[in-house]
């Protein structure tokens, strides 16, 4: 049975965050999904204003997460577990250094090297860390843990604004693809519809030629 069809068009389903075991190392230019532990008197200033980098620890100045989630939920230490909040990140590792017999030369001095993420693997018992140094390359998506059921709803609450607000202003911010919206590394690659002769972008999730 012979039949004919018109496409135009396409519409991608995907899961825009990668998980990776804890031991697993992260590829560079990829996202991943990680996690911060803060005390829940900071927290809506991170969600509103971004993180501030420490100025030192195991791996130097930046943002420490991890991919572990019991890493995150032990910070800050000293604290009793209901003044604990964990936020879900997503970060964008950019340049990967791993910090372990071979890299610990650079331990502190990793992005004077030229990388933007240093990493320690899990290791006789110990949980993986990272550290990231610019901290636009952190999103906060969600949070992973708040026993305070009043504050839990307030940060859920300002974490889906901050959301809205940066889907709405996607296409002009610096870093963004002006076609699809998302985030790149590398400029993407813009084409001519064939059909409508829209300019369309492979990465773009949908489109459809309207009928004329």
């Amino acid at each position: 049975l012979g039949m004919s069809f018109t496409f135009c068009g396409w519409e991608a389903s995907c899961d825009g965050n990668k998980h990776l075991k804890p031991g697993q190392q992260p590829h560079r230019g990829h996202g991943y999904t990680m996690y911060h532990g803060t005390h829940k008197v900071n927290a809506k200033a991170i969600i509103t204003n971004g993180f501030q980098p420490s100025r030192g620890g195991t791996l130097g100045a930046g943002v420490y997460c991890s991919r572990d989630i019991n890493k995150a939920k032990v910070y800050p230490s000293g604290c009793s577990d209901i003044d604990r909040v964990v936020f879900k990140l997503k970060v964008r590792v950019g340049k990967v250094k791993k910090i372990d017999q071979v890299g610990y030369a650079l331990q502190i001095t990793w992005h004077q090297n030229g990388y933007d993420t240093a990493w320690i693997p899990p290791l006789n018992g110990s949980l993986e860390e990272d550290c990231v140094w610019d901290p636009k390359r952190i999103t906060i998506v969600g949070i992973s843990h708040c026993t305070d059921g009043k504050t839990r709803e307030e940060l859920k609450k300002l974490v889906m604004e901050q959301e809205s607000s940066r889907n709405k202003d996607a296409r002009h911010t610096k870093g963004n693809c002006q076609i699809c919206g998302k985030e790149n590394e590398e400029s993407h690659p813009f084409f001519t519809c064939w059909k409508c002769h829209k300019t369309i972008c492979p990465f773009m999730n949908k489109h459809v030629c309207k009928k004329k």
